[in-house]
């Protein structure tokens, strides 16, 4: 029997030499008369130790990480097949602190199969949640979601249950799901990790939710800055299809389900639910205003569930396991799991899933070992490009919904980007700005033209012009944002502007002169 090697084909390994570690280990196989089978997986989210090389032996997988062409002869001589001792051995992943200490509910198979084998899947506990929903019902099914507590991970956290059961229950000749993996939040990558590394996860949820509310098609919409993602997504589809997890008869059932991956063209604006609907339709995607919610009248004008890529692939453990079981972790109204990205001037980069609760000190200093740089850490974002900047005073703000709102930020999508004491907040600020400027879809006017107007204030507070008159004037603008824009984008603008102005106050009243030099 063949020697089995696990390198991992996703994207973050792929970009620091895993095809090439990959082929320098089947040639060095083959040159020693060795037989063995390499499968491409997932990554396990230990970002700094990729590419990450395991074996299975006797005594259970082994680890070799990070791995470079180089040291493929050495893994031989020292006997790796069989879990020998090298410099880059880390033995068993699972007793490493980074992975032992989190409560891997979504992430549990990721990295450790391969992700278009469905027997893997299979084996590994797949469609064990698919199975239970046909056995229970669609009424049923709804239900389990409900009291799960399951909210949504994409950023708004609305309860997944209530999407569901008003599109259940709403009258139409056809029905969609919608999944919104156009993950384009700085510093995120769950999305990605999980289209690439088990997407048969995100087929069974949406096919769960396709059953449960009586819609019989399916879009994916995946950004498109993911090629990998999205050609490693589609042949699971093709696969999932062949094998009678979509299609007419759902796993043999009653009922017909089926999906198709689409490619967004790069507008982050298509991150929000409405464009991305529009754009899914062939339009320029643009917000649209609400009422009507998509759950009444969303893709071509029909009754849509639209969630995000961690929702739908949450409602598979839930089923499997149980709603009870789901609701067991987390805190509060914050229920089950979320999958942490820290990402930044970080020393372990990665993903970390954790139960609600955990404080965000527990992720960037005990999973995240602090900066890569080694200087102190002066200021966090959470929620992506409009999400709150933390001051080290607030590393003990909970991550859980009520708490981060609480602190005047929020959790979006999980995302964490780390910055060390260099950092400039003013200049942080006036990039939110910019950033928004450039990706407004222009529809509503706070969010077109107060952007623009955001980045000139503060570029006229770092060159020290009327200082408290403009500081006055962005806190205006910041409230008109905030009540007066149609969606999120402008609406959560205040957010980074805000925290950065309030937390970091001296970096808004610097002398123009060390502004500019530094």
């Amino acid at each position: 029997m063949s020697a089995q090697i696990f390198v991992p084909g996703d994207s973050a390994a792929l970009s620091v030499g895993a095809d090439a570690v990959a082929a320098a280990l089947s040639r060095e196989a083959r040159n020693r008369g060795v037989d063995v089978a390499i499968v491409r997986t997932g990554s396990r989210g230990l970002f700094w130790l990729e590419p990450l090389v395991e074996v299975e032996t006797a005594a259970g997988r082994k680890g070799y990480g990070s791995v470079s062409i180089e040291d493929v002869r050495s893994l031989f001589e020292c006997g790796f097949l069989s879990g020998g001792a090298h410099p880059k051995s880390l033995g068993a992943l699972e007793d490493i602190p980074y992975l032992k200490r989190q409560q891997r509910l979504v992430f549990a198979r990721c990295g450790l199969t391969d992700p278009l084998s469905l027997d893997d899947y299979r084996r590994q506990g797949g469609l064990m949640g698919l199975e239970a929903a046909l056995r229970l019902g669609p009424n049923a099914t709804v239900d389990e979601v409900l009291a799960s507590g399951l909210r949504g991970r994409g950023g708004a956290g609305f309860p997944t249950g209530i999407k569901w059961r008003t599109v259940a229950v709403a009258a139409s000749d056809r029905k969609y799901v919608v999944c919104n993996a156009d993950e384009g939040d700085s510093g995120t990558f769950a999305d990605r990790m999980l289209m690439e590394g088990d997407p048969f996860l995100l087929i069974e949820g949406m096919a769960i939710a396709g059953v449960s509310v009586g819609a019989t098609m399916g879009y994916v919409y995946i950004r498109s800055e993911y090629p990998h993602a999205f050609a490693t997504f589609s042949r699971a589809i093709d696969r999932a299809r062949s094998a009678g997890l979509l299609g007419q008869r759902v796993l043999g059932s009653s009922h017909a389900f089926d999906l198709e991956a689409r490619l967004g063209a790069g507008a982050y604006i298509c991150g929000e639910e409405t464009s991305l609907l529009e754009s899914l339709e062939g339009k320029r995607g643009e917000v649209r205003a609400k009422p009507p919610l998509p759950a009444i009248s969303g893709l071509f004008g029909k009754p849509t569930v639209i969630n995000n890529v961690l929702s739908l692939a949450s409602v598979p453990w839930i089923l499997g396991h149980g709603a009870s079981a789901y609701a067991e972790y987390g805190v509060g109204r914050s229920r089950g799991s979320q999958p942490f990205q820290l990402a930044g001037n970080i020393r372990h980069g990665g993903l970390v899933e954790l139960a609600f609760g955990a404080t965000l000190r527990e992720l960037v200093e005990g999973f995240g070992g602090g900066t890569w740089s080694g200087r102190p850490i002066r200021a966090v974002q959470v929620g992506g490009p409009l999400g709150a900047y933390f001051p080290e005073s607030l590393l003990d703000t909970p991550l859980d919904y009520e708490s981060m709102a609480a602190a005047k930020g929020m959790l979006g999508h999980g995302g964490i980007v780390v910055f060390d004491d260099r950092v400039d907040m003013a200049h942080q600020a006036r990039f939110a700005f910019a950033f928004c400027a450039k990706e407004s879809c222009g529809k509503c006017t706070p969010c077109r033209i107060g952007s623009t107007r955001g980045a000139e204030t503060v570029g006229k507070i770092i060159a020290g012009l009327d200082r408290e008159k403009n500081v006055e004037l962005l806190r205006d603008l910041c409230e008109v944002m905030t009540d007066g824009s149609l969606c999120a984008l402008g609406g959560l603008m205040a957010l980074p502007v805000l925290s950065a102005l309030d937390h970091f106050s001296e970096d808004f009243a610097r002398a123009p002169a060390r502004a500019a030099a530094e």
